[in-house]
């Protein structure tokens, strides 16, 4: 049997690393690895690289800092999303209250798809990454 590739996380540049894995740990109710914490108050963040998991300690998300990133432009072309999450809800009423949620936590709306068969919201995370919440 041929040993394939396994998806370990999925790796999100940010300028600000922190911010973006408390958006996405809020989110997804995910936690940061052993030694990914936020430090005590006053101590210097190493917040170069920080990975998100899940209750069972699964590698979910991934956060880099980069120095500079351009905003994708999204749904004009002029820079391009580049990658972008979907996340599924069991309902209508889910993904609205799941909207409004990714809204307090800094998101914004790119496009609303709730009267399509299959409802979604495109939004950007504070960052400016797009993502997609939609009904299975």
């Amino acid at each position: 049997m041929p040993e394939f590739p396994h998806l370990l996380h999925t790796a999100i540049d940010a300028t600000d690393a922190r911010g973006l894995a408390e958006f996405y740990r809020e989110l997804l109710g995910l936690g940061y690895r052993a030694g990914d914490e936020p430090p005590p108050d006053g101590a210097e963040d190493d917040d170069s690289w920080l990975v998100l998991v899940d209750a069972d300690g699964n590698r979910k998300i991934a956060v880099q800092r980069v120095d500079s990133l351009p905003r994708s432009t999204w749904p004009s072309h002029e820079v391009p999303m580049q990658l972008h999450l979907d996340f599924s809800v069991s309902s209508r009423d889910e993904l609205e209250h799941q909207k409004e949620r990714a809204l307090g936590l800094g998101a914004t709306v790119l496009l609303d798809r709730t009267e399509d068969a299959e409802a979604l919201y495109v939004l950007a995370d504070p960052a400016g990454h797009p993502f997609c919440i939609l009904t299975r």
